[in-house]
């Protein structure tokens, strides 16, 4: 699944994901720390891998777009 970083907190590597219909996702630092990445700016196209449903659903790694 593809979305937009929002929001980044460098100091506990977490922060939040808009999904392509506007829903936000947040995400904590295991899930940065899966994707490898260093540093994540608002605006990046990113791809991640979400476990549950509705309010239940959570962001579980989080990697660059690339083409």
């Amino acid at each position: 699944m593809q979305a937009t970083a929002y929001t980044y907190d460098p100091q506990t590597r977490s922060g939040s994901v808009l999904l392509d219909d506007g829903t936000p996702l947040e995400f904590g630092a295991d899930a940065f720390d899966a994707g490898g990445l260093l540093l994540l700016r608002p605006g990046q196209r990113v791809r991640i891998e979400v476990t549950g449903e509705g309010d239940r659903r959570r962001v579980t790694l989080l990697t660059l777009q690339t083409l």
